[in-house]
């Protein structure tokens, strides 16, 4: 299996779809299903009735998964690949466009 390009906590932009141009940190990366949880994008709602636990009830509201290939590692706000490069010794992700480590 390749090394994931997009990584939990990492700042992305969705590149297409009815969230695009929105940028969050991604929560959880689903690498078997090839999709990812943006904070704050993909937002799906729940109508919940009241229960013991919540007896409030109510609209509740959670990212839902997208697809990995919606989503582009943003640097300085915009979207840009992202490959892998040995520097002393250790694999560490770049960005193409830029140049920059990602990884630190």
């Amino acid at each position: 299996m390749a090394a994931a390009k997009i990584k939990k906590g990492d700042q992305v932009i969705v590149l297409s779809g009815k969230d695009k141009g929105r940028t969050g940190a991604v929560l959880q990366v689903m690498p078997k299903d090839g999709k990812v949880v943006v904070e704050g994008v993909n937002v799906a709602t729940r109508h919940r009735k009241p229960t013991q636990q919540n007896p409030q009830g109510g609209i509740e509201r959670n990212p839902a998964p997208m697809a990995i290939s919606k989503v582009a590692v943003a640097v300085d706000g915009k979207p840009t690949r992202v490959r892998f490069e040995e520097k002393d010794g250790k694999k560490v992700r770049v960005a193409v466009k830029t140049g920059e480590t990602i990884d630190g």
